[in-house]
């Protein structure tokens, strides 16, 4: 199921966030940010279902937690009916039950992952090695390691170090209001570098929020919230801007 990029724009776009407030937020800031309007009729109509007590996905694939499949199946088809005309969730982690919310609604539900690996293959021209910062919930359920594999890119995962470095700043930094120097994004993102990867994926939306408040200025780091919203915009039928 898709939608036109030339669709009429008489229903909303439904937006699913099982994630914190500010995440959500800063992806309506990027919906807006790549819509070319002019006046208020230009922008896209989102209909957004901010649900931040959908349990948390990362915990329950290492083990620790209640599965949030029903929850994000049952705000899938609450958005259907309340008219969205298809589904972005701007929450990496949730795409591992992106197939359940599809098989539960008639719209489409965007792969978050999905776009952000085409996103880093038209940034990178010939892409090979494409490296990942993304939650343990998001590596274990090897998402990314799919689409790149269908895309005919090798993926390049940080050490286990590192991993624990960039749990810590999604967790311990952005998620929890804290913030995070500009040295250990770089630090990470150099890590990754440094095994071979020629883009890194942003893969979390609080890395999504951190790359935009250190203004980092580099096409060849995917922000995953950014490729979804530069989508949305092109799926409404709005005018994408840039």
């Amino acid at each position: 199921m898709t939608v036109a990029d030339d669709a009429t724009r008489d229903e909303p776009v439904g937006v699913l966030g099982g994630l914190g407030p500010a995440a959500t937020v800063h992806f309506m800031q990027r919906v807006l940010d790549h819509t070319e309007a002019h006046r208020d009729q230009d922008h896209v109509d989102l209909l957004v279902w901010q649900h931040g007590s959908i349990p948390d996905r990362s915990a329950h694939l290492l083990g620790r937690g209640e599965s949030p499949e029903p929850v994000l199946v049952a705000d899938a088809v609450a958005l259907e009916r309340a008219g969205a005309r298809f589904i972005a969730i701007p929450c990496n982690t949730a795409v591992v039950w992106v197939e359940q919310m599809r098989a539960a609604v008639t719209i489409e539900v965007l792969d978050t992952v999905a776009e952000t690996v085409d996103a880093a293959a038209r940034a990178v021209p010939g892409l090979r090695r494409l490296g990942v910062l993304a939650t343990d919930g998001t590596m274990l359920a090897g998402t990314y390691a799919r689409a790149a594999a269908a895309a005919g890119v090798d993926l390049v995962a940080p050490s286990a170090e590192v991993q624990r470095e960039v749990m810590s700043i999604i967790y311990d930094g952005v998620k929890a209001g804290e913030p995070v120097s500009r040295s250990r994004f770089d630090a990470v993102v150099a890590h990754l570098r440094s095994r071979g990867a020629e883009a890194v994926a942003l893969g979390c939306t609080e890395l999504s929020v951190l790359h935009e408040d250190l203004g980092v200025q580099d096409r060849t780091i995917i922000d995953s919230i950014d490729a979804l919203a530069r989508r949305v915009v092109q799926r409404s039928g709005a005018p994408l801007r840039g």
